[in-house]
């Protein structure tokens, strides 16, 4: 089992910055692959960014490249998400989630469903 709580969200104005932290337990993640992801009211679960623990590899959504960097610290077993410049259409739920990357070939980072364990999450809020 891994249990992750996430904290760092708030109200912002635009062109401001947050830090997500997700800070996981229960296990070591060794071979574990830590995405974000965030919802908006009235849209789906959608991928943001997610990172290797055991590795240098980065992945992010389109929309977010530029403004947002993932992060890792092996001491505090903690993954954080930079978020600059931040948009009104940045407002969202963001929920970190992991899964084990050996666990199965079929899973895939940007994939909401190939994540066993989840945090609870946290308001994003962005004014214009």
């Amino acid at each position: 089992q891994v249990q992750l709580v996430e904290s760092g969200g708030g109200l912002v104005q635009a062109g401001d910055s947050l830090r997500l932290s997700c800070a996981a337990s229960g296990r070591t993640l060794g071979n574990y692959i830590i995405g974000w992801f965030r919802q908006a009211p009235g849209k789906e679960r959608g991928f943001v960014s997610a990172i290797s623990w055991s590795y240098s590899t980065t992945y992010y959504e389109d929309v977010v490249k530029g403004r947002f960097t993932i992060s890792k610290d092996y001491a505090k077993n903690t993954v954080y998400l930079q978020m600059n410049n931040l948009k009104p259409e940045d407002t969202a739920v963001y929920y970190c989630a992991a899964y084990n990357g050996l666990s199965s070939y079929r899973k895939t980072y940007y994939n909401a469903n190939s994540y066993d364990y989840w945090g609870q999450g946290t308001q994003v809020t962005v004014s214009s």
